[in-house]
């Protein structure tokens, strides 16, 4: 393998949703060169990272049946029993809930957590309060997708935050969705929440960082007991 093709390795791929900000931010960087070059080159980083924003990398996703995958890059900033928006239709009573949260240098293309069918997705418009806040999840604009499974319905929901004014879904109601498959993107910083099944036991610890499409959150099929985390 050559020198060049090692390096292209490294570089990840961009979603096609990016290109008109990155070639925004590209053209605003040159006409910045030309007042005055110090701003351009803070334009020049900008557009590194916006383009490091869209960057959309290959993911390794487990696919045995049950298994819950984070559907977003991140840190899981709480696991607790919540009561579901009314729009997924998943009932009256709390349900387990796994928020991750995704911060302006996450990439943020969003990935189905498990393998099933789209029965449902609500938009609902909102604020754009800190999507770190537990009441983001009823007072922000958001998006919910419910997904079912042969082990239950699951929802999804993609929550916008304080820069985030955009969010893309890209499925639809009745389609067919593989586990770690991409649905949809937030612009810029944001947060997805997982409603599960009654009695579902998380298998991760809040504060721990996920991978989309390939950190295990739960086991819908009940085999994995829970585990035991330490900070180190």
């Amino acid at each position: 393998m050559s020198i060049l093709d090692s390096i292209q390795r490294q570089i990840p791929p961009i979603h096609k949703e990016g290109y008109p900000f990155i070639g925004g931010f590209a053209l605003a960087s040159l006409i910045l060169f030309w007042l005055w070059s110090p701003l351009g080159w803070i334009g020049t980083i900008l557009t590194v990272w916006c383009a490091l924003f869209f960057r959309d990398p290959a993911r390794v996703t487990p696919v045995r049946d049950g298994l819950v995958v984070s559907p977003a890059d991140g840190r899981v900033s709480m696991i607790t029993m919540a009561l579901p928006p009314a729009e997924l239709g998943l009932g009256d009573r709390p349900l387990p809930r796994i928020s991750v949260f995704m911060s302006v240098f996450n990439c943020h293309v969003n990935r189905s957590p498990v393998a099933g069918r789209v029965d449902r997705i609500a938009y609902r418009p909102g604020l754009f309060i800190n999507a770190e806040l537990d009441k983001a999840s009823e007072d922000n604009e958001r998006n919910s997708l419910v997904i079912s499974t042969p082990q239950g319905r699951i929802g999804v929901i993609q929550i916008a935050g304080l820069v985030a004014k955009r969010i893309v879904c890209f499925v639809r109601e009745g389609q067919a969705v593989g586990a770690g498959e991409r649905f949809g993107l937030i612009r810029f910083g944001s947060r997805l929440d997982v409603y599960l099944p009654v009695g579902t036991k998380a298998l991760v610890s809040e504060g721990q960082t996920a991978i989309a499409g390939e950190t295990i959150l739960a086991d819908l099929t009940g085999d994995d007991p829970g585990r035991v985390y330490r900070t180190g």
